[in-house]
């Protein structure tokens, strides 16, 4: 596992690395072509790059604030060609991902409650299965609630990922109520001594407020069975869908809060920057980036690692 500082350790860096392969192209294509690649800086480079940050999805503020710090220091002459552009650029990224580079940490007393959200779509069902798969080498006993009663083939497929991870399950048919499930889970984990409990819940769509408080409802069972559970609400969040994944941060942020963000399918996006602009709408720290299928390919967040591996 990569810990915050650490040097990021070669399989998943590299995974990383080529997951934002897109992003990277997006960024400094045209940059570099008009630059010829070690080119001097100039007004035009520093217009492309702004163009090609807001395209990525940095967001219109961020992008912009960026190249007026970068044209302030051309014109100190800090910046005599691309490649110094794109390390005071990769500093500067860097700078703003680090104060929401905040890992999961699990409180005692057990059990340890993480209600996981998010629409339908987006990786939420694999991501709390490789959640589950870190927790285990974290050294962590697991029970996953399979509280997603609305679909048979998301309980089985949580099911699938338990046994992977070694974690346990509590799982109902299909149809039964969802905060049941939350309930019976929470319950059977506090008589087994269980640490963590991730509880899966419906892809509500974000723009239905009467589907969004069946999971204020979970909220609330599970609160009375345990006083201040969820400690977590770990909002999943599609890297691919760019400035669309705010916009659904901030309507789960309205009626369940979110305590941490995981953000997925940054492999083959060209919209990495979304990672930038999460961080300056949404108040809620990154706790996991996820690059792949497989149950490693999820991580915490490591902004030196981002910052290396998108420049």
């Amino acid at each position: 596992m990569t810990e915050p500082g650490d040097k990021p350790s070669g399989g998943f860096f590299a995974r990383l690395k080529a997951g934002l392969t897109k992003t990277r192209e997006l960024l400094f294509m045209n940059v570099e072509a008009i630059a010829r690649g070690v080119g001097p800086v100039d007004e035009t480079v520093l217009s492309e790059l702004e163009e090609a940050l807001i395209l990525a999805d940095a967001g219109p503020a961020l992008s912009v604030e960026y190249v007026d710090a970068l044209r302030a220091a051309w014109r100190r002459g800090e910046l005599p060609d691309v490649e110094a552009l794109k390390s005071r650029l990769r500093k500067m990224v860097e700078e703003t991902l680090a104060p929401r580079m905040v890992p999961l940490a699990v409180a005692p007393p057990p059990p340890f409650v993480v209600l996981v959200v998010g629409v339908n779509g987006v990786g939420k069902t694999t991501t709390i299965g490789k959640v589950a798969g870190w927790l285990r080498g974290e050294g962590h006993s697991v029970l996953i609630a399979a509280a997603d009663t609305f679909r048979a083939a998301a309980i089985d497929q949580l099911a699938v990922w338990a046994d992977r991870a070694g974690a346990d399950i509590v799982r109902h048919k299909e149809g039964a109520d969802s905060s049941a499930v939350a309930f019976d889970a929470v319950r059977a984990a506090k008589s087994r001594g269980t640490h963590v409990v991730l509880i899966d819940t419906a892809g509500r769509l974000h723009t239905k407020s009467h589907l969004m408080e069946e999971v204020r409802k979970v909220v609330r069972v599970i609160g009375k069975e345990i006083p201040g559970a969820p400690h977590e609400v770990l909002l999943v969040l599609d890297a691919t869908s760019g400035r669309n994944a705010i916009a659904q941060a901030k309507t789960f942020q309205e009626f369940t809060g979110v305590t941490g963000l995981a953000l997925t399918k940054l492999d083959g996006t060209a919209k990495g920057g979304v990672v930038l602009s999460v961080t300056r709408e949404v108040g809620a720290p990154i706790r996991f980036i996820g690059v792949g299928e497989k149950i490693d390919d999820l991580r915490p967040f490591d902004a030196r690692s981002f910052a290396e591996a998108l420049f």
